[in-house]
């Protein structure tokens, strides 16, 4: 290729040379076309200059520079090493192939041969930064020699000033020489020139914890991390200073004045005492009892004393406490309960999953158990999850000194959630959507960690894209809320999770007001005497139903049958005709002895741990003919067929 160049003013403009010296004009000619080691011809012809460029040499070695650049990330050094020693052949006036050649003899620990070509890189460009900043890394890493190494990072604060990374690397090695105040100069000029590299932050962050200021280094930890593109050793580092820093201020701070100070404010607010105990026997970390839940005159923080954190975790619960107080105060809190009708549809999704346990030999009692834990399990995460993230965001916006204290409680419980949801023997032996669905909130805690903290576990999961995408969607409407959160609306999130992950017919939420001043008991035995809401028309789940059996039952109609025929009919749901039918003829054998509505504890072999009133039993007799053998059905002269014909409309809902 040729470029024709006049000499004139407006060349002179183009490539200022302000001097109009056309030697001038000509090396900055030269310098502008130069590309890698292809340096272009240049001809004088008075008023014009002829430039000529090899762009055939000029792609060919741009590939070999590329290839080599690709073997050097890719670790792949020994073949590198052979590259380099070609283009340093071929090229032998390129001061960066030298210093790409010492890079990797110093990457394949031959730190003399390194030195050597990294000499011979400055000899032809006495200003290769790169080539200097080698050096002096090689004689602070390897040599040991502090003082060379100076050398030659001082060299580069005479070319440039204000290169960072030079700034960076002469105050570590002022740290290493104990010269800590001088070593902090050096940090803070680098900090100020380059407010993005994570390697001085880190500096900064051991020079805090070497002087037993934890709560700072913690933070520059932090901060580190949150800089880094990538999980490299400065990460590494970080993440590792974070932890340990972390659990020393754990130790020695002590959280009282900020409890103590966050508890008289909600005592003023909801006019009642709060008290703080440690409880052994209580199966979560921490926990509150509300005052006017369990009938008392105060609310009551429990917490487990051999769990570390313990600060962050009664912050936490008395953060429930100020979410509930909020809501209250515009009569918008809810009550997340459970009933019998909930277990029973959950112990029946997992029919076939019961079936499976039962052919390995493993007792009823013991599959009942299992999956009683599984419903209360799954339950207790779609109803914290959402709450939790706005608890967790106020903490760490509002008590600042609890921070590394928060990061350990959090990053423990973001652990287990992968242990829970990746582990090998759970995997094999726990239900897939069960795990999926707990996945899903488990990495939506992950998500909130990596906002609060910068650390990202989410890969961790080993998630599905589906589940993934459903945790970044739940969290993202987690955002659009947190942005302007209304009192109670913490609640619209439980319910809208728990319908995406198709699991809101397993818990209801009450509004509270509708059980203003009933205990705890008074509402257990309300659920157990009414297990599915007939006198209750609180419940979200059934609401709609309650309001079509308003409006088309009567006096002839019979309620509670109503109810359990629709239970009956979810129940049969996935059963086979012979199988409904096996069900049909126990209910039989159980009738041929009489059935007394009024009774209860009727047992069906089919059906384990089965103990019916005498209404279930019979609205289950009706409906197992009523599916199995139809044509028989008149035969049993049961008075339902109002009822089941109105369980049916409704299950339709």
């Amino acid at each position: 290729m040729t470029i024709i160049i006049p000499f004139n003013n407006f060349s002179n403009t183009l490539f200022s040379n302000e001097e109009n010296d056309k030697s001038i004009l000509i090396n900055k000619i030269k310098q502008f076309y130069k590309i890698g080691a292809i340096v272009p011809h240049i001809k004088d012809e008075g008023e014009y200059l002829i430039i000529e460029l090899d762009f055939n040499k000029v792609e060919i070695e741009e590939k070999k520079h590329n290839q080599l650049l690709r073997l050097c990330e890719n670790g792949k050094f020994e073949d590198a090493l052979i590259l380099a020693k070609k283009l340093v052949s071929e090229y032998p006036t390129e001061s960066e192939y030298y210093r790409l050649l010492g890079q990797i003899y110093s990457e394949l620990d031959e730190q003399e041969e390194a030195i050597n070509v990294l000499i011979d890189a400055l000899k032809w460009n006495p200003k290769n930064e790169w080539a200097l900043l080698m050096m002096g890394n090689i004689f602070v890493k390897d040599k040991k020699d502090i003082e060379t190494a100076l050398v030659y990072y001082n060299q580069i604060l005479e070319y440039t000033p204000t290169n960072h990374i030079t700034l960076n690397n002469i105050g570590s090695v002022l740290m290493q020489i104990d010269k800590t105040e001088e070593a902090i100069n050096y940090f803070t000029k680098a900090q100020e020139v380059n407010p993005s590299y994570p390697n001085t932050y880190l500096a900064l962050g051991l020079i805090k914890e070497k002087a037993s200021e934890y709560l700072e280094a913690f933070n520059l930890a932090i901060k580190t991390i949150s800089l880094c593109s990538k999980k490299d050793d400065v990460y590494n580092n970080a993440f590792r200073l974070a932890i340990e820093t972390a659990q020393a201020y754990s130790e020695e701070f002590n959280a009282d004045e900020i409890i103590n100070k966050f508890v008289s404010e909600l005592a003023y607010k909801s006019e009642k005492k709060i008290k703080i105990i440690s409880d052994e026997s209580i199966n979560t970390a921490a926990k509150i009892e509300f005052a006017e839940v369990y009938n008392k005159d105060f609310h009551l923080v429990k917490y487990k004393p051999n769990f570390e954190s313990i600060s962050h975790l009664v912050l936490h619960e008395l953060e429930h406490l100020e979410l509930v107080l909020e809501a209250r105060s515009i009569e918008e809190n809810f009550l997340f309960t459970t009933n019998d009708s909930n277990k029973s549809k959950f112990h029946h999704s997992l029919n076939k999953f019961s079936k499976s346990l039962e052919k390995k030999g493993i007792p009823d009692s013991n599959i009942k158990n299992f999956i009683d834990s599984l419903f209360n399990g799954i339950n207790n995460q779609v109803f914290n999850t959402p709450i939790d993230l706005f608890i967790e965001d106020r903490i760490y916006n509002r008590f600042a000194e609890i921070k590394p204290i928060q990061f350990l409680s959090l990053l423990r419980f973001v652990k287990e959630g992968i242990e829970a949801t990746t582990r090998k023997d759970i995997i094999e032996n726990f239900p897939k959507r069960i795990i999926s669905i707990s996945k899903i909130y488990n990495l939506v805690n992950a998500l909130h960690f990596k906002m609060l903290f910068s650390i990202d576990l989410i890969n961790d999961f080993k998630s599905t894209s589906f589940e993934l995408k459903q945790a970044n969607k739940f969290y993202n409407e987690y955002l659009e809320y947190r942005s302007d959160k209304k009192e109670g609306e913490e609640y619209e999130l439980i319910q809208h999770w728990g319908e995406d992950v198709k699991f809101d017919s397993y818990f209801n939420l009450i509004p509270e007001l509708e059980h203003k001043k009933k205990t705890i008991d008074s509402v257990i035995d309300e659920i157990n005497k009414d297990p599915f809401g007939l006198d209750d028309n609180t419940s979200s789940n059934d609401r709609k139903m309650k309001q079509f059996l308003e409006e088309h039952s009567n006096d002839d109609i019979n309620n509670a049958v109503v109810m359990y025929m629709i239970d009956a009919l979810n129940y049969f749901e996935n059963y086979s005709k012979e199988e409904i039918k096996k069900v049909a003829f126990e209910l039989a054998t159980v009738g041929m002895g009489g059935i007394d509505p009024n009774k209860k504890g009727y047992s069906i072999p089919s059906i384990k741990n089965s103990s019916f009133s005498g209404y279930k039993t019979l609205a289950y007799y009706y409906t197992s003919w009523a599916l199995a053998i139809p044509e028989m059905l008149k035969s049993l002269q049961m008075p339902f067929d109002k009822e089941y014909k109105l369980a049916q409309t409704m299950i339709k809902l």
